[in-house]
């Protein structure tokens, strides 16, 4: 099995191998077509294809020597005044050698940037739009100042639907002779939400392993608690039996090794799968969020995690008596 990067060995080259983004896509395609692109603003979640649509756009239009007219900076890592100042706008004054007479600007977590920093790229974008083209690619587009926003085309990112995500982690599991079981493909759904870079980079994870991928091993390896056991325990719990849930509490962080604040998120997420009537819904999603606030202010996640399973217990009871 190779040791390269999957998500980077996997990652479209061209526009038209990007997978589910059609309407985007199309946009982009017309920008080639046409030989000229805008300043844009590619927002959305995380592993949606924003920065590999920026890379795939510069391959279509300088062809295989895209490399030398882009360039591509980190704005989280590099995100003063004095990199726009100094290394952007040294970039950006430069004409293209080319057909194309302007270069493109990648700025990945451009939401990153201080204030000062997106400011003075403002300027920058204003006077340098014959040379230079920026894509600022962004999880919250709404971090990024409006004078800015107003300059650029904007694209929006969604994640991936579940068929296309199970379609291209398919294509990959047969590409590398990995045999991906149908219950470990719902479990990297499962933790991973649509993420695709995160699901392909934890589809390597657990094939690293060299045995069939199934759920015990994706939930394993991402250090999060498989929902059938987070589900027992609260069955336990709201059954009454306060001291065997509390074990079955310590059982899943010992075998997982999951933080709190993760058990709490998924707890949250199977009190809305439970079969419980829908006003006790809302009161528990209330307690889930209290707790939530509480493990992150510094509070012991033992003390609230059992103050949370007490809390189910009453539920318990509760729904007993009405029944």
């Amino acid at each position: 099995m190779s040791f390269e990067m999957w998500a980077e060995k996997y990652r479209p080259k061209k526009l038209d191998d990007m997978v589910n983004q059609k309407e985007i896509v199309e946009r982009l395609k017309s920008f080639v077509k046409s030989r000229n692109v805008p300043h844009c603003i590619f927002a959305g979640p995380p592993g949606t294809g924003k920065t590999t649509a920026a890379l795939c756009l510069a391959r279509d239009l300088y062809s295989e020597a895209y490399r030398e007219h882009i360039m591509e900076l980190n704005a989280s890592d590099e995100r003063g005044i004095d990199v726009v100042r100094e290394t952007v706008k040294t970039f950006a004054r430069v004409r293209s050698i080319g057909e194309i007479p302007f270069k493109i600007m990648i700025l990945d977590e451009a939401d990153n940037m201080t204030s000062d920093a997106q400011q003075a790229l403002r300027r920058t974008m204003e006077r340098f739009t014959e040379t230079c083209r920026f894509i600022l690619c962004a999880n919250y587009s709404g971090k990024i100042i409006e004078p800015i926003q107003s300059r650029c085309a904007p694209f929006r990112f969604s994640f991936l639907p579940r068929e296309e995500h199970d379609k291209y982690l398919k294509h990959i599991a047969e590409k590398e002779n990995v045999r991906l079981l149908k219950d470990g493909l719902d479990a990297v759904f499962e933790v991973c939400s649509g993420d695709l870079r995160k699901a392909i980079n934890t589809l390597q994870a657990a094939a690293s392993l060299n045995k069939p991928v199934d759920a015990k091993i994706v939930y394993s390896i991402t250090g999060k608690a498989s929902p059938a056991d987070v589900q027992k325990m609260l069955e336990i719990a709201m059954k009454g039996n306060f001291i065997e849930a509390r074990k079955q509490l310590r059982d899943m962080i010992q075998k997982y090794g999951v933080a709190g604040s993760d058990i709490i998120r998924q707890i949250h997420t199977e009190i809305f799968r439970a079969d419980i009537p829908e006003p006790w819904k809302i009161k528990l999603a209330d307690v889930v969020g209290e707790i939530d606030y509480r493990l992150v202010e510094g509070a012991d996640e033992e003390v609230q995690l059992s103050a949370l399973l007490a809390r189910l217990v009453e539920v318990g009871f509760e729904l007993g008596k009405n029944a």
